[in-house]
């Protein structure tokens, strides 16, 4: 399976393992690469020293190629990218914020950069800054997510209608079926998030992996549109903030129902009532806790058989 991505990237499957906040360790990331695909370490969560310490610890777990994801809103910004250079990590997955401000930077060390979109706007910006390819996510997607709404089915063939660099696809995406679909609306390759966190090897509290496998259709929910848009599970945290927006809130009020931490937590400590849970729509379709290399396995097989059984149907 070769092309733009595994060559970019010099993977066996055209994969990512999405770089999540207090779900993305040393474990899930070198687990990730080990089955030959791109494992992401989850910077938004940590702080500099930790980082350095989950980085060196993937070099020892694995000798394939993995990457950091870099929220650039992060308040240590200057300190993690001069540990990511340090610590000779190649690849660097930016979002949350302006592309211009770093891919330079990263690019003269040697650093295959990719940014992560919501939007064809986004995705054009993210282009003219350089960057060597692009994730596009659907607003089906966990965690911080895009205002606009668009869905993945929707985003990626408009994307890709105006792009031509290498296009990642991401949102709703945990099967090797919508994984050929991605492919067949244009991605060269796709990322994957909530199906990881329901992985072995994830860092995610077991309470929180337990809730995903649990979820049903309509158990997440889109809010805080107001600070930055952000997919949630329901629960009474999500239903706090849904009692304050009947009362018009401020978007100091909501800071202040927010507070801090509260997403390590939910999905780090396992508080399931207070606990910000991110995750995306696809968590419905997923009914187990699996190794890594065993999600991989069953979703290249997956999309083998797709891919096979499409082109005998149809043609």
């Amino acid at each position: 399976m070769t092309n733009r991505i595994t060559k970019l990237f010099n993977i066996q499957y055209p994969i990512v393992q999405a770089g999540m906040i207090w779900n993305s360790g040393w474990r899930l990331a070198s687990a990730a690469s080990n089955s030959g695909i791109l494992g992401l370490l989850g910077a938004g969560s940590m702080y500099p020293e930790v980082l350095r310490e989950h980085i060196q610890k993937c070099k020892k777990a694995t000798d394939k190629p993995f990457g950091v994801n870099v929220p650039m809103l992060y308040p240590n910004i200057e300190e993690i990218m001069d540990i990511i250079v340090e610590e000779g990590v190649k690849i660097v997955f930016t979002s949350a914020g302006n592309p211009k401000t770093w891919t330079s930077w990263l690019q003269e060390r040697g650093i295959t950069v990719v940014h992560v979109v919501s939007s064809v706007k986004f995705a054009l910006k993210a282009q003219d800054a350089g960057v060597d390819a692009i994730v596009a996510e659907g607003f089906e997607a966990g965690g911080h997510n895009g205002r606009d709404e668009t869905t993945t089915l929707t985003l990626i063939p408009m994307v890709k209608e105006q792009l031509q660099i290498p296009l990642i696809a991401a949102g709703g995406i945990a099967t090797g079926k919508a994984m050929l679909a991605a492919m067949v609306l244009g991605a060269d390759g796709v990322q994957i998030g909530t199906r990881f966190v329901a992985s072995e090897e994830s860092s995610a509290h077991a309470a929180f992996k337990n809730v995903v496998v649990d979820a049903k259709e309509g158990d997440t929910q889109l809010t805080l549109k107001e600070l930055a848009p952000v997919r949630l599970v329901k629960n009474k945290f999500y239903n706090d903030v849904q009692e304050l927006y009947k009362k018009g809130p401020t978007v100091e009020e909501l800071k202040t129902l927010l507070g801090r931490a509260r997403a390590k937590k939910g999905m780090f400590e396992g508080d399931l009532i207070e606990g910000e849970l991110e995750i995306g729509q696809i968590s419905g379709l997923i009914h187990d806790i699996k190794p890594v290399a065993e999600i991989v396995s069953d979703i290249v097989e997956e999309y083998r058989e797709a891919k096979e059984n499409i082109k005998n149907e149809m043609f």
